[in-house]
């Protein structure tokens, strides 16, 4: 399925930075929005000031992490429907597992190499 407005919902700056650099690499038609805040990114996407058909989400976030952000989306019946992958640094299983169930339609940990987050957005965004 093809994308064309991608969220990127992180509070790291240089994290934000590689991303968009990585995505301007894969070469794909997209238009990507960043908000540092989950709970500032919930709130614009109810209000429909952000529009995304794609989320990638940080879990360790301030005031409202990641799985609180799945958490709220989940109660509504169409923001339920937007596909979110998890990028973060954690790689434990129980919180893996945990996202999942939250909704998160794949989860990655965030690479050391940026030719693999490279790999990563290409494989995500088809």
């Amino acid at each position: 399925m093809p994308y064309q407005n991608i969220l990127l919902i992180d509070d790291d700056e240089d994290d934000q930075e590689i991303f968009l650099t990585a995505l301007e690499c894969t070469q794909k038609p997209v238009r990507c929005t960043v908000l540092d805040s989950a709970g500032k990114a919930l709130s614009q996407i109810i209000k429909g000031e952000v529009e995304a058909d794609l989320i990638f989400l940080d879990l360790n976030m301030p005031l409202m992490n990641g799985q609180q952000f799945l958490t709220e989306i989940n109660k509504d019946e169409e923001l339920r429907k937007i596909p979110v992958v998890i990028l973060s640094t954690s790689s434990n299983a129980a919180t893996i597992a945990q996202v999942k169930n939250l909704g998160a339609r794949q989860f990655y940990t965030k690479p050391g190499r940026f030719e693999d987050l490279v790999a990563i957005l290409e494989k995500v965004l088809g």
